[in-house]
This record gives C-alpha cells, structure tokens and sequence, in this order.
C-alpha cells in the first residue's frame, strides 16, 4: 500500500492539512485496488489553526514512506523546524515524492529541493520563497508544479489540484475525478492554469474612470481602441494610460484584453456557444486570437477550460506546464 506521510510540525494552517487528509485519506467506491495509508508524522502535539492535532508517527517516519506532503505553514516569515527541514530531505533522498501545498514549498527550499526546480506558492508570498531561495525557479502564475519527486501547490483550493493531480498519477484520471466528484469541485484545473485572472476594478462611482469602466464593460464585442476609450473619458489617450496604471496597475489595453478573457472564461463556463462565436462575442475577432489570447492570460486553451469545468469525464486533459 502506498504510503502518504503528512509532515505535521511546526506552526501550521488547517485547510491544508484537513483537504489532504480527507482527500487520501478515504478512497472512492471506485477504486477497487489499493488505497492509501496516511500517516501523521510529527514530533510531538501540534497546533494548527484553531486545533490541535496529535501525529501517530515520529518524523524518521518520512523516510520510509512513498509521499510526503508539506502542509502550509502559518508564517513565512517562522523558520521551519530544523527537525522537519532534515526529516524532509531524507525523505526525498531516500526516494519519496515530496509534495508541498501553499507555503510549505518554503520547508522544500530549507531543505534544498528547489534548486534548480521550478516552484510556486500563494500568490502573496512568490516573491519572498524566490528571494529567500534564488536557485528556485519560481512561478508565481501557476496552480502547481510538478518535477517529478518535487511537487508544490499555489494556495488553498489549489492544494485540492495537486493532489487530485497525484491521484490522477497513482490511480487514474477515473479514479482522480470520482475523488473531484465528491469534493465537487472542477475534476480538473491543469498545473499550468493561472492562480487567478484579475477581476475588474471597483472604483468609487465619482471617479473619473467609473463611467468609462462600466461603458466598456457593456461593450466587450465591439473592436474598441485607447482611442475610443480616451475620446469617451474625454481626455487624451496618454492621460488616460497615467489613470488606468494608477487605478488598474495595468494599461488600459492591458485591462480590457482582461476583461475579454474574463467574458471568454463566463460563456466557456457557462454556454454551449463555440470558440468561433465566443470570439466575436468578446472583441476578439476570431478564433485564433482568442486561443491565442486566452493561452497567454489563463494558460490554458479555450478547450482545454471549458472541458475543466463543463465535461465531468474530463480527467486527462493537456496543457500543463512542466
């Protein structure tokens, strides 16, 4: 029986540490093999979150087992215990797969599995393990990375991604999304899919920028320009740019391709309409834009993100980035 060791020492957050366990720790009907045995590994009583959890197993359990996986810490800015950072890299030379979900990626790089591996974490805190670690090739976009013995996961639901994805290797793309179906959740969101697409920004309705935002917003199929945009805000298209990166922190034609692939992501989810139709729908013109377009934001293909989140049988699915 595969055996997944959760490294639980230290200071650290609940989410991670629950999703895991619930995840391999109860196997789906389907799965008629074997399952996993999972392991609390520690070196003593545990405070996570609000609760506190007691490890059945020492952390010289690590090194016998087949995964182990680093739930995130509470603080980054905490060294890792010295007894967890050790007990990890003899995991890893011993042979394990070592998964990191959120900020444990930041006990991986204490152990010196980072280097020279591509990495990522929250959001928040990319710049901070890249600093901290700089023979880390660290992205700061993707949900998850995968090198083979070294994993890590963005933040919270992407912890749920990576390790559907480790079911989805030791079981199955079957097995990985009757696991989704009863999370309910996407069965699948690819490693390389961005943490997150910007949202539109709010602005106080006296701005100057709140009419022109929502004019543009009610008008995402029609080919507009900075200059159609500056001519409505009634100011020049140079002004214009200083406002949009001073609310926005993008240019305005930075903002509106966000918000058409934003439009392209709503109709994807929601509609049966077809690439073709949806690029004309979002300004894009044509299909070959939008692929194009939608890539570089989501860093997936239009098809490969409606089949995500529309088509439950849709397990293996291209498009991550190694």
């Amino acid at each position: 029986m595969h055996t997944v060791a959760l490294a639980t020492a230290g200071h650290l957050l609940h989410f991670e540490l629950g999703v895991a366990y619930e995840i391999f720790g109860n196997p789906p009907l389907e799965a008629s093999g074997s399952w996993y045995d999972v392991l609390l590994c520690g070196p003593g009583p545990v405070q996570v979150g609000p609760f506190s959890v007691e490890p059945d197993h020492g952390l010289d359990r690590l090194v016998s087992a087949d995964t182990v996986i680093v739930p995130a810490c509470a603080d980054v800015d905490e060294p890792p215990p010295p007894e967890l950072v050790d007990a990890v890299r003899a995991a890893h030379e011993a042979g394990a797969r070592v998964a990191s979900l959120c900020t444990g990626a930041f006990v991986l790089g204490a152990a010196g599995l980072l280097d020279g591996r591509r990495a990522t974490t929250h959001w928040g805190h990319t710049a901070e393990l890249s600093a901290r670690y700089p023979l880390a090739e660290v992205d700061p976009d993707v949900l998850y990375t995968d090198n083979g013995s070294v994993l890590t996961s963005a933040g919270k639901a992407a912890a749920v991604d990576l390790s559907l994805h480790l079911i989805h290797l030791d079981h199955g793309a079957a097995i990985a999304n009757s696991v989704a179906r009863r999370l309910v959740v996407p069965p699948h969101r690819s490693g390389g899919q961005a943490q997150f697409v910007a949202t539109p920004v709010e602005v106080n309705g006296d701005h100057r920028l709140a009419q022109l935002l929502a004019w543009v917003l009610e008008r995402l199929d029609e080919p507009l320009t900075v200059t159609d945009m500056a001519r409505r805000a009634n100011t020049s298209p140079r002004h214009l740019g200083r406002q949009f990166r001073s609310v926005t922190g993008q240019t305005p034609l930075q903002w509106l391709l966000t918000q058409r692939v934003r439009r392209a992501q709503e109709l994807l989810e929601t509609t049966d309409q077809s690439v073709e139709s949806i690029a004309v729908a979002t300004g894009m013109g044509t299909a070959t834009t939008l692929r194009r377009q939608f890539k570089r934001v989501v860093a997936v293909p239009p098809d490969t993100y409606r089949r995500a989140f529309r088509d439950p049988s849709a397990g293996d699915v291209p498009g991550r980035r190694r």
